[in-house]
């Protein structure tokens, strides 16, 4: 006998559900989200406001999306465009025939988070008889880097930042290398600030040691080329500087491919073999993966080889200068304002700012612009470093660059009239207090409480996080840390009941 109540929970129907009924359940929970278009949204997504080039991506993500990546001997189309996407970006990044590095090979990979484990994995491997391999990172080297070391068992030496520069060091990078060290990493640029570190000075001091060096461009590394060929002065970091081993470059980014297409590039094959993982020895088929996953939809390729393929060269050329042109904008928009000031002088795609000693509350600051349509991404104090706001500028943000100064400057005064977010004093005490182990689910449950976030279950979100981020930031890092594992725990709840 069937057990009427184990047949419907959470997606599954019990008789099926009408395609448009289903739709227009997808429309309602998209109408949770934050906007994807229309340049008001500062990270996470990439709008270059191209007409029709969504439908050309979502056409080719349909003709591609049930061809398999496991095999290229079976699927040669996904093969050929996965080859093409990798001498496309090898070119942009200084590779390819006619340059220093005329035999760079790279593989496509689900983001940059997968590019980057797997060029430490690569360096690792290299290495066998390494019992204890370490890297070498920035303090401002994206949190990817400390995955992969998380997950393969690698050892984490990070090297400080200057407050000033917002940049490492080259000799503090190579003080950190060890007789264990594999692999050196710098930014082009850092995902926080948007300032490119010293690459050739990095490279030149792992290069000197004898260690490969890793350049994280997968945020800037399709833009600065063309910024570059602008005029601007980016400096040196691509395959053209001696010591560059690999780079890595997000095509869901600056080249406007959607998610989730990124391209993991080597100076030679001999340093990708180690990239690879095979099997034999079992019953079934021989297993050969240049990346993590094995089963990989041929969809988030295939749009990304129309996307360039559109766009070509010319048009990128053209969105670079639109993305410069709104950087600008935003730049003077913040210097405008009182009691704002620049982390840096923009050299990228990025505008970070924050506040001076007399200036607003930045996070309450966020919650106002949020209230005005403008969504940014807060980011914490971090060794020194304050608090700050973050925006990740498109070309889509061009048209919207004269509406942004006054709105922050509303916002500004908005946030000075209402004042720091105050804590209960029983919060600040437990966050001083407590520590990562002692941080049940129910101890969480009931900050979440006293936070005002009610039932964390739900799909939607705070209307403002100021109070949330303020006692993140009060927290050291292992104490912010469990806290997000234990408040996303709260929410990635089964919907046991039919519609939830």
């Amino acid at each position: 006998m069937i057990d009427e109540s184990r047949v419907e929970a959470g997606a599954l129907s019990r008789d099926g559900v009408a395609a448009e009924v289903v739709l227009a359940e997808v429309r309602r929970l998209r109408g949770l989200d934050r906007p994807t278009h229309g340049g008001r949204l500062f990270a996470y997504v990439y709008d270059p406001a191209v007409p029709g080039l969504d439908d050309l991506a979502a056409a080719a993500h349909r003709e591609s999306a049930h061809v398999n990546g496991l095999d290229p001997t079976a699927f040669p189309s996904l093969l050929a465009m996965e080859n093409a996407l990798v001498a496309a970006a090898g070119r942009v990044l200084g590779g390819g025939p006619g340059t220093t590095a005329p035999d760079v090979v790279g593989t496509v990979t689900s983001g940059g988070t997968e590019s980057l484990i797997l060029a430490v994995k690569s360096a690792r491997d290299a290495h066998p008889e390494l019992a204890a391999p370490r890297i070498v990172v920035p303090a401002s080297a994206h949190a990817a880097f400390a995955k992969a070391a998380h997950y393969l068992r690698v050892e984490l030496d990070v090297v400080p930042v200057s407050p000033d520069t917002l940049r490492p060091d080259p000799a503090a990078m190579a003080a950190a290398i060890r007789p264990d060290t594999v692999l050196v990493a710098c930014s082009a640029p850092s995902y926080a600030h948007g300032v490119v570190d010293p690459v050739a000075e990095i490279a030149a001091v792992a290069a000197a040691a004898g260690v490969r060096c890793h350049v994280d461009a997968c945020f800037g590394g399709w833009t600065l080329p063309y910024l570059r060929r602008l005029g601007e002065p980016v400096p040196a970091f691509d395959f053209a500087v001696p010591g560059v081993t690999s780079i890595s470059v997000d095509l869901h980014k600056y080249a406007y491919a959607p998610k989730g297409v990124s391209v993991l590039l080597h100076r030679d094959a001999a340093l990708r073999a180690s990239q690879y993982f095979a099997y034999a020895d079992w019953p079934g088929y021989t297993m050969i993966n240049p990346v993590i996953a094995s089963t990989r939809s041929g969809g988030p390729i295939a749009a990304a080889y129309a996307t360039l393929r559109h766009l070509g060269d010319a048009g990128y050329l053209a969105l670079a200068e639109r993305t410069r042109d709104a950087v600008a904008g935003l730049a003077a928009a913040v210097r405008g304002v009182d009691g704002l000031r620049l982390m840096a002088e923009p050299e990228s795609t990025v505008v970070c700012f924050t506040a001076t000693e007399d200036g607003p509350d930045l996070f309450v600051l966020v919650d106002e612009l949020t209230a005005r349509g403008w969504h940014t991404q807060p980011q914490l104090s971090y060794a020194g470093l304050p608090a700050s706001v973050h925006l990740t500028v498109t070309a889509s943000v061009a048209p919207r660059v004269a509406e942004f100064g006054p709105d922050l400057a509303d916002a500004v005064a908005a946030a000075r009239a209402a004042g720091p977010v105050p804590l209960p004093a029983e919060l600040v005490a437990l966050a001083g207090a407590l520590t990562p182990d002692a941080l049940t689910p129910e101890v969480v449950a009931g900050l979440a409480a006293g936070l005002g976030l009610g039932d964390a279950g739900d799909a939607s979100t705070p209307d403002r996080m100021a109070v949330v981020n303020t006692l993140l930031d009060a927290a050291p890092p292992a104490l912010r840390e469990r806290l997000l594992v234990e408040f996303v725990g709260l929410l990635q709840r089964p919907a046991w009941t039919a519609g939830a």
